[in-house]
């Protein structure tokens, strides 16, 4: 820390000297005609003589500098990558290139030139006029030694962004992956939207949410869980494909894939059901996949997946007899909860049968998922908002989909009956009542819609931050989060 302030002293006085040579330190606007990827596109054919013709402007931060007397060599970064610059005294002129010789790393510039090559083959600019845009009054951290340790990397986002080329390509990717959703959504009509954020009454998922208060209502207020009831709303309302990416809020603990706010889509189909909406999940992830990586088979944290459709589908039900040694179909709920037990699952002796299964799942299933798989048919404990099976009402017509043991997304068979979404809700909020945090309220304003009536709808939401961990080879939420959730730095 003391070699730091000792660093930022003398910049500050190398501020102060340029600020008494009459120069502002931080003007107001400056006119790039190139950027480094460009001129490295452009004139990779150039020689070693430098041509008018080839003269550029660009701008950027100061990465190395090597000052030799009277003259000097740099590299300059900009948003596409980088490149060298010539600056000579008798280039730019003596007052400006003892201004320059100010200049430290990580200062920002502009420089006009033409482009040339060096003796050992370099693409560089010969500078002629050089102007300071942003003095740095902090050095750089140094690349191996000062910027390895990822928590100062998630609090200092922006020494990263410098420091570490790779890591704006993730969020470019990611910026890459919801572009090319929005683009097959749109062509299939559906319509993006925006419900809001701030809540009366939160819902749409079972977690625990973040309240705040607005005082002009003298009401509570909660961040939004899900965008789930507010969409469906819009399919009342005659809106038949909707969709929407949509930050959510939940009051929950942080892991390798949980960061307590992220972002989802949300998409809601009239007419269709969990079976059609299977198919328009697998197509939509494996054209997002194609459309980044030129192929829908990748590599994930050395593992190989394929995403080609169709994709493996079982139920729950199956899968939990295909990972462990009994069928949770044929035990009874004493039986059940004995097996959880067993398998160093918390329970309490509480949880319904379904309750029980759903967990089993988690600890047999899920973790083994390497492929992607559809899990389907859930216990309606666990799904207060999709259909029941006609043949089985102890199940709904809800999948899950998994992709290298993470769980990626969630789709329903949509309940539309109000009577029967009525009795879920009370249900929710007499395990409100007794304590679940994780439960949620009754929303009359929902159930008075599905009054109106509500066709046959398909549901899904899929995570946007873990379909970004997966096709940028990324093994925490918080490397495709640019400013992740952290505890107070002291």
């Amino acid at each position: 820390m003391d070699e730091t302030n000792d660093l930022m002293r003398q910049r500050k006085e190398k501020l102060n000297e340029i600020r008494d040579a009459g120069i502002d330190p931080y003007p107001h606007q400056y006119e790039p005609t190139h950027t480094t990827q460009g001129i490295h596109e452009k004139y990779q054919d150039v020689n070693d003589a430098p041509d008018e013709k080839n003269r550029v402007t660009i701008a950027g931060r100061i990465m190395t500098k090597r000052d030799h007397g009277k003259s000097s060599f740099a590299h300059l970064q900009d948003s596409t990558g980088r490149i060298q610059v010539y600056v000579r005294r008798d280039g730019v002129g003596p007052d400006s290139y003892l201004i320059y010789r100010r200049f430290d790393v990580g200062d920002i510039i502009g420089v006009s030139g033409v482009v040339f090559r060096t003796r050992t083959g370099e693409l560089t600019i010969n500078v002629d006029t050089v102007e300071l845009l942003s003095k740095s009054i902090r050095p750089l951290p140094e690349k191996w030694h000062g910027l390895t340790d990822k928590q100062t990397r998630y609090r200092q986002r922006y020494a990263d962004l410098i420091m570490n080329p790779e890591v704006k390509e993730v969020f470019q990717k990611r910026t890459q992956i919801v572009q090319a959703i929005r683009d097959m959504l749109n062509e299939q009509d559906f319509m993006e939207v925006e419900t809001p954020i701030l809540q009366p009454i939160y819902g749409g998922a079972s977690a625990r949410p973040f309240t705040t208060y607005h005082k002009t209502l003298d009401q509570p207020l909660y961040l939004r869980i899900a965008n789930e009831l507010y969409l469906k709303r819009l399919i009342v309302g005659g809106l038949e494909r909707v969709y929407e990416f949509s930050r959510d809020f939940r009051n929950e603990g942080m892991d390798r894939d949980h960061n307590p706010e992220f972002t989802m889509l949300e998409l809601y189909q009239a007419y269709a059901d969990y079976i059609e909406v299977m198919a328009l999940t697998e197509n939509l992830i494996a054209n997002t996949v194609k459309k980044i990586h030129g192929t829908t088979k990748i590599t994930y944290q050395g593992q190989q997946l394929d995403f080609s459709p169709p994709w493996q589908r079982m139920t729950m039900i199956e899968s939990i007899k295909e990972h462990s040694s009994f069928n949770p179909e044929t035990l009874s709920e004493d039986e059940l909860y004995t097996k959880a037990l067993n398998a160093g699952i918390e329970v309490d002796g509480n949880e319904s049968k379904g309750q029980i299964i759903a967990e089993l799942f988690d600890t047999y299933v899920e973790d083994k998922l390497i492929q992607p798989t559809f899990i389907y048919d859930y216990p309606i404990e666990v799904s207060p908002f999709a259909k029941k099976k006609p043949e089985n009402p102890e199940f709904v017509e809800r999948f899950e989909f998994f992709i290298a043991g993470m769980e990626l997304g969630n789709a329903f068979s949509e309940l539309n009956d109000p009577i029967d979404q009525r009795q879920r809700f009370l249900e929710q909020a007499a395990n409100l009542e007794k304590g679940d945090d994780e439960a949620f309220m009754v929303d009359e304003d929902y159930l008075r819609a599905l009054e109106y009536g509500m066709p046959p709808t398909g549901g899904l939401g899929i995570g946007i931050d873990r379909l970004t961990m997966l096709l940028t080879d990324q093994y925490s939420i918080r490397d495709v989060i640019l400013f992740p959730q952290m505890r107070p730095e002291n």
